[in-house]
């Protein structure tokens, strides 16, 4: 059983439609194929990205943050002889020094 289909139009400008068809050559599938393809793959990064950041959200809102000053101080010694543990948040959301780098 085939499942139901809605036809969707968008302009593209000329060079992105002759990459489309140049795509479609190379890979003996249609323009139509190509297009559900990368329509597919853009929404699935988009709803990792929306869950992503829902889950980073979430983190914030239960106190899971590390200090901005302890990840500065950190960045700003990894070019030193001596440089910093990463920084790193416990179960409890409280701020503590990780491993040594």
């Amino acid at each position: 059983m085939t499942a139901a289909t809605k036809v969707l139009s968008a302009h593209v400008p000329l060079p992105l439609a002759d990459k489309v068809d140049q795509m479609a050559a190379r890979l003996e599938r249609s323009r139509g194929w190509i297009m559900k393809q990368a329509l597919s793959a853009w929404i699935a990064q988009e709803e990792e990205r929306d869950r992503l950041t829902q889950e980073a959200l979430a983190d914030v809102d239960a106190g899971h943050v590390i200090d901005h000053q302890a990840v500065q101080a950190w960045a700003e010694s990894l070019g030193t002889d001596q440089p910093l543990p990463l920084p790193e948040v416990d179960q409890q959301g409280a701020f503590r020094l990780g491993a040594p780098v």
